[in-house]
């Protein structure tokens, strides 16, 4: 099954999960599983050398991800070793540092010395010492420059850090691939569901039906609606939003191309990202906005918005179009605060949160089916409405 497939998804979390939660931890099963089949070296004897590295990595990137979760409730440590194994999936060949570089992606963001008593730091401190020495020298410094690369400073905003991560590439084209795992992972990990929501359900079908179909009783889920967990709608589709972001800056002329693997991750982040609009607005047609006749007006709208090339640019708040100003108003903003605010705000507007998701299907259809696509208004400097 394709990686942007959810349930493909759930079944990697549930693999990984059930080795880590064993009695004796297996990390073998765990690298076993990440590496896909795939060698690290076509020698044996380096092969078994390399392996033997990854084991003390995943030992100590367990350890350092041992008192955290992610926002959904599950362990933090999933997601750098399920980006591996997408990452690994993607590649023709499995190579020792591009893999070291996924695992340890965030870890200088994510681990710092006031999360552990000062032996457990001092402990991992020196087995991330033993490990670096165990490396050849030039890896030990490809890997530190490249999570450099990938290490958002506090200072920067989101789009400079993508910019200076691309400008890495330049020397590292591997941290585009990284960035692209990381993000496929953290745009699958919005949901804790039983299966894929959209199982069952063709959202084109439906929104033709809404259209054309005069007697179509519309969108009824089968299931209740959920308990409120901390990733609603509206931060749904600001995830969205940064991927966008990713994706438009890596289309950016200056850019240079990637290979096979950057191309496959390109796509099933897109690929992911239509499928998780898709989600969501057929969640907010079945619970939140029922009516019918408004729905249509709604959907009628949306495409003449997406027809017209709006939603091919950032545009400005004018008052008169619903969707103008989604991304300069509710996404942009750069302080923690204040983007809290205007996605509070958006949840709060259903209607634009159903044009939102259809304009991000369109968005992300774009990025599949035209290779020089990209948002324009945005670049390194920020957002900048047309």
């Amino acid at each position: 099954m394709p990686s942007f497939d959810l349930t493909e998804f759930f079944k990697l979390s549930s693999v990984l999960n059930y080795n880590l939660s064993a009695a004796s931890l297996n990390r073998y099963n765990v690298m076993i599983y990440i590496l896909g089949g795939k060698r690290l070296d076509r020698d044996e004897g380096l092969d078994r050398e390399k392996k033997s590295l990854m084991m003390e990595a995943l030992g100590y990137l367990l350890s350092a991800y041992s008192h955290k979760r992610r926002r959904l409730g599950p362990l933090a440590v999933l997601h750098p070793l399920r980006a591996a194994a997408l990452m690994t999936r993607a590649q023709e060949e499995a190579a020792l540092v591009s893999l070291l570089t996924v695992l340890f992606h965030d870890i200088l963001e994510d681990v710092q010395s006031v999360d552990f008593s000062a032996q457990e730091w001092q402990d991992m401190e020196q087995r991330l010492f033993e490990l670096l020495a165990h490396m050849a020298p030039e890896d030990e410094q490809q890997l530190i420059r490249r999570l450099e690369c990938l290490t958002r400073t506090k200072s920067e905003s989101y789009y400079r850090y993508i910019g200076r991560m691309l400008e890495c590439a330049a020397v590292f084209p591997e941290v585009v691939d990284v960035k692209l795992a990381d993000r496929l992972d953290n745009t699958l990990d919005m949901r804790v569901d039983l299966e894929d929501p959209l199982v069952g359900i063709d959202c084109f079908q439906s929104l033709f039906q809404l259209l054309f179909v005069r007697d179509y009783p519309g969108y009824t889920p089968t299931n209740d609606h959920q308990p409120a967990t901390a990733m609603n709608g509206s931060r749904r589709l600001y995830q969205l939003f940064k991927n966008a972001v990713l994706l438009s800056l890596i289309r950016q002329p200056s850019v240079p191309t990637g290979g096979a693997a950057r191309r496959t991750l390109f796509n099933a982040v897109a690929e992911a990202s239509l499928r998780e609009a898709q989600r969501t607005l057929m969640h907010l047609l079945g619970y939140h906005f029922k009516d019918r006749r408004a729905q249509r007006e709604l959907v009628l709208d949306a495409m003449d918005y997406c027809h017209s090339g709006r939603t091919d640019l950032v545009t400005r708040p004018d008052g008169q179009r619903l969707l103008d100003g989604l991304f300069s108003t509710y996404f942009a903003p750069t302080d923690g605060r204040l983007l809290t605010q205007q996605l509070d705000s958006l949840y709060q507007n259903k209607p634009l949160m159903i044009q939102g998701s259809i304009a991000f299907i369109v968005i992300f259809l774009r990025f599949l089916h035209d290779p020089l696509f990209f948002v324009r208004g945005i670049s390194t400097e920020g957002i900048q409405a047309d």
